[in-house]
């Protein structure tokens, strides 16, 4: 991923629906509120209605969202939809009349934002490790007293290669090292059980590893999603991301998609987000070229916290020659046991232990 002169994807991926304003074969015309595209916030009732000519006597109308029951009504009253617990993103809304054995179909969607602006956090640096600069970190993750890391490099750029390693967190020694496939930008990691599985950037391949030997076990396809950038696991799933602002859930055995959630904040889509970790039941998260860290709800795709990391490591402390354009804060692992967070850029000197807290 991701260097400068790759182009990034912001992309809303809207539901194709049918327009909210529809004519019948003999010319009448329905209408589904709300309008098409209309945003709300979550926790904002959104009012559902049925416009149709006065003369038509229905039998029933049946509402639905995303394909599924939620209301129905003898008549064009409205039906009042509660968001407070629903997913982010283009949500669609289908009204379903009934008369004389006959159906029509009128379509609309609305998008759904996070309820509130994120919550602003401060970080404090507890310690300061070493950082192999010759790493463009992708993935980070901790266990078992050491951090995994999956480094991005390509054979013919900066005189490196993709590669995965095994690290010392007090020295920033590599333990374990294995060089990828020089033609394969590699991305994300996580630990399932006993094996490391590792996604590659734009060869729609990824890569099953054994965790202590590092002896690759087997490939698999991954067409889920644009690209391959960040990944997670929470102990039951899967979760990856494609350089948009949707993350996917992947099943842990055959990495098949089960599902998505869409990310948004208050206002509109979080686009790029890339290096994963959960933390205490929250996904945590790099937005690529930024320097935030976000909190989100991995049931909606709400954003509910942010952290502001620009001063973790200032542009005027590093050295002159340092191409700081490309080489961005990314990597977060968490020490569930000790409660430490790590946190790290691309080819950075230092991984840094920081708290996140409130202002």
């Amino acid at each position: 991923m991701k260097k400068l002169t790759i182009l990034s994807f912001s992309i809303i991926t809207l539901l194709a629906v049918a327009c909210n304003n529809k004519s019948t074969d003999n010319g009448q015309a329905f209408s589904l509120s709300p309008e098409m595209g209309k945003a709300y916030n979550a926790g904002q009732p959104v009012s559902v209605q049925l416009h149709y000519p006065a003369d038509i006597k229905p039998d029933s109308i049946v509402y639905q969202l995303d394909s599924v029951r939620f209301a129905s009504a003898k008549d064009s009253s409205a039906i009042t939809l509660k968001t407070d617990t629903m997913l982010m993103g283009s949500r669609l809304i289908t009204a379903k009349l009934y008369k004389g054995g006959k159906s029509e179909d009128i379509s609309t969607n609305f998008m759904l934002y996070a309820a509130k602006a994120p919550e602003e956090l401060k970080f404090t640096v507890e310690k300061v490790y070493p950082h192999d600069t010759s790493s463009y970190t992708e993935g980070l993750l901790y266990q078992d007293g050491v951090l995994y890391e999956s480094d991005g490099g390509l054979a013919n750029e900066d005189a490196g290669r993709s590669s995965l390693r095994k690290v010392d967190v007090e020295t920033g020694r590599i333990l374990k090292k294995i060089d990828g496939d020089p033609n394969v930008f590699s991305e994300g990691i996580s630990i399932v059980g006993d094996k490391i599985v590792q996604l590659t950037y734009r060869k729609k391949i990824g890569y099953v590893y054994d965790k202590n030997s590092f002896k690759l076990l087997s490939t698999f396809n991954n067409y889920v999603g644009v690209e391959g950038w960040g990944m997670c696991y929470d102990g039951k799933k899967l979760y990856i991301d494609d350089s948009t602002n949707r993350v996917w859930f992947l099943n842990k055995d055959n990495y098949h998609a089960i599902g998505y959630i869409d990310v948004y904040d208050n206002k509109g889509p979080m686009n790029e987000i890339n290096e994963l970790e959960m933390i205490d039941g929250k996904l945590y998260a790099n937005v690529y070229m930024s320097n935030n860290i976000l909190v989100i709800d991995p049931k909606t795709g709400a954003v509910l916290q942010r952290a502001d990391m620009t001063s973790l490591w200032p542009l005027a402390n590093r050295p002159a020659d340092f191409p700081s354009d490309d080489r961005v804060l990314n990597g977060i692992a968490w020490d569930a046991q000790g409660k430490r967070l790590f946190v790290t850029g691309k080819k950075w000197p230092h991984l840094y232990q920081i708290k996140l807290e409130k202002k």
